[in-house]
């Protein structure tokens, strides 16, 4: 499995309604900023990973998105890999899945 995903595969994902956990990783400061999500989405914060990646475990697959796809997808997807977790990252992150077209809905 690779461990990226393109906006494009994330919405075949949802279109066919596969069994994934989605993940909203963004700093709080980013999604305050920004506050919208991918409809379905949890918001785990990344500075308090340690408090919550081990509650992950038999999620199935873990897909994940922050703002903008690089450093805290990256460590986030490293630290759940490392726990035998399968989890993949959105490329692009929150902001290339709206420039695809995706649907957005506000945070709660």
């Amino acid at each position: 499995m690779k461990r990226t995903l393109t906006p494009a595969e994330l919405q075949a994902l949802l279109a066919e309604r596969a069994p994934i956990t989605l993940l909203d990783v963004r700093r709080s400061g980013a999604r305050s900023e920004e506050p919208f999500t991918i409809p379905g989405a949890t918001w785990y914060d990344p500075a308090q990973m340690e408090q919550w990646v081990d509650g992950l475990a038999g999620a199935g697959e873990i897909v994940l998105f922050c703002a903008h796809g690089e450093s805290i997808s990256n460590a986030v997807v490293d630290a759940l890999h490392a726990r035998h977790l399968k989890a993949r990252f959105v490329e692009g992150g929150l902001e290339a899945w709206q420039a695809a077209g995706g649907a957005v809905e506000a945070v709660r």
